[in-house]
């Protein structure tokens, strides 16, 4: 009975067929939500308990919704028991990093065609003093609104334009062009404003296109990452609440725990320490000045890119402190032993282009105690700092030792 469960999770992981459909505000979308409401990534947490990277999105987001004039404002509002914080993934969201996402943030809105429900994430922001780091400066509030005013209409306007965008399509084309589509997304990036710019230029009048442009090409390399991560929660979501699976469907950091979730037991978080990221650091920066891992996009490990797909990705090695290409080949392959099988359209051409690996089951990390890897960025623990590093991350074991003991709670005698 579970090994039928989890092929039938596995099958909607692999069947999956994301296609971004709009651009809309997050009040406009998201259900249960209001202006007062703040979702942030990973497992749940409260602002008293929150990081402080994550503390400063926090007030950043308040200050740009207007519920607040400055940062000490923001932090008696936070503090005040009147916000309520929610995690990204309750509804259907994923963010990177802090992942704080508000009332008035457009989101991408992703439909997984196969199945028919949809996902949402953020837009990328781009580099520098962003709210995902944990940024709160005037540049970081102009820049969200910015991004409301100007950029979300004319992507919308573009996206409908063209019908809306095959992501799995700009996704496989992307593996063959060196990204794993986590801390590398430069060519599915540059794929996507292949497929834009077109009708931007339609979308667009006055000034409009060369700002639009001008963001979308100077220093914003990982612009993609959301749409991706939007797409991979869809995947995942379709994979959600199948009695008796063992397939892990969420896996997501806030800086202080890191926590997944599975099939069977769908909206539980089986959570443990966040751990410091092993990995490269900017100069000047070291693991002391670093803070616990952290973000959603770690659902592009659960859907099999990132590290599971580093394989693909030698350009990336050498930025996550990884010695050589030939480890990051055995990396892929380590991820296997942990997956219940691989993806038919997504594939890797250095490994005669075999699927990516597929269907993490906690039975086979409790087997095997090979925990998920993740490449990630790594951000300061002081606030306004920002992205310090990049480096691959372990699932802490005891998520899953305790993932695979309410899960046998959950069986029957006949069911096991």
């Amino acid at each position: 009975m579970i090994k039928t469960a989890n092929q039938e999770a596995l099958n909607r992981l692999k069947n999956a067929s994301p296609r971004l459909v709009d651009i809309r505000q997050a009040k406009d979308v998201l259900k249960d939500f209001d202006k007062y409401t703040v979702l942030h990534a990973g497992p749940p947490i409260d602002y008293p308990g929150m990081c402080a990277p994550m503390q400063e999105a926090v007030h950043a987001a308040l200050i740009y919704e207007g519920l607040a004039e400055n940062r000490d404002s923001a932090k008696q509002l936070a503090e005040s028991g009147r916000i309520r914080f929610e995690t990204c993934h309750e509804k259907g969201a994923v963010g990177p990093m802090t992942g704080v996402t508000t009332w008035s943030m457009p989101l991408f809105v992703v439909e997984n065609t196969a199945n028919g429900n949809l996902a949402y994430s953020t837009i990328n922001e781009g580099a520098g003093d962003v709210i995902r780091f944990g940024a709160c400066t005037d540049r970081t509030i102009s820049r969200l609104h910015w991004i409301e005013e100007e950029l979300a209409p004319a992507l919308r306007k573009a996206v409908d334009h063209m019908g809306g965008l095959d992501v799995s399509a700009v996704m496989a084309q992307a593996l063959s062009m060196g990204d794993e589509l986590h801390m590398r997304n430069i060519a599915s990036s540059m794929v996507l404003l292949h497929r834009l710019a077109a009708p931007l230029a339609q979308a667009c009048s006055g000034g409009e296109l060369g700002r639009i442009m001008e963001f979308l090409t100077n220093r914003n390399d990982q612009f993609f990452l959301n749409i991706a991560m939007a797409s991979n929660k869809s995947a995942a979501d379709a994979a959600d609440g199948i009695k008796e699976s063992s397939i892990v469907t969420a896996i997501a950091r806030n800086g202080v725990e890191v926590g997944i979730r599975i099939s069977s037991l769908p909206g539980q978080w089986f959570t443990a320490p966040a751990p410091l990221v092993d990995g490269l650091y900017f100069s000047g920066f070291s693991q002391e000045d670093a803070n616990g891992d952290i973000g959603d996009s770690a659902i592009m490990e659960v859907n099999g890119f990132g590290g599971f797909a580093m394989a693909a990705s030698p350009a990336i090695v050498r930025l996550l402190g990884i010695p050589d290409t030939d480890e990051a080949l055995e990396f892929t392959k380590t991820m296997r032993n942990i997956c219940i099988g691989e993806h038919q359209k997504y594939t890797i051409p250095g490994l005669n282009f075999a699927g990516l690996p597929l269907g993490i089951d906690i039975m086979k990390v409790a087997e095997t105690t090979i925990t998920p890897g993740i490449n990630t960025a790594i951000v300061s623990k002081r606030p306004g700092d920002g992205m310090i590093g990049a480096g691959l991350s372990r699932v802490p074991f005891e998520a899953f030792e305790k993932a695979l003991i309410a899960f046998d709670a959950s069986l029957t005698e006949e069911e096991r």
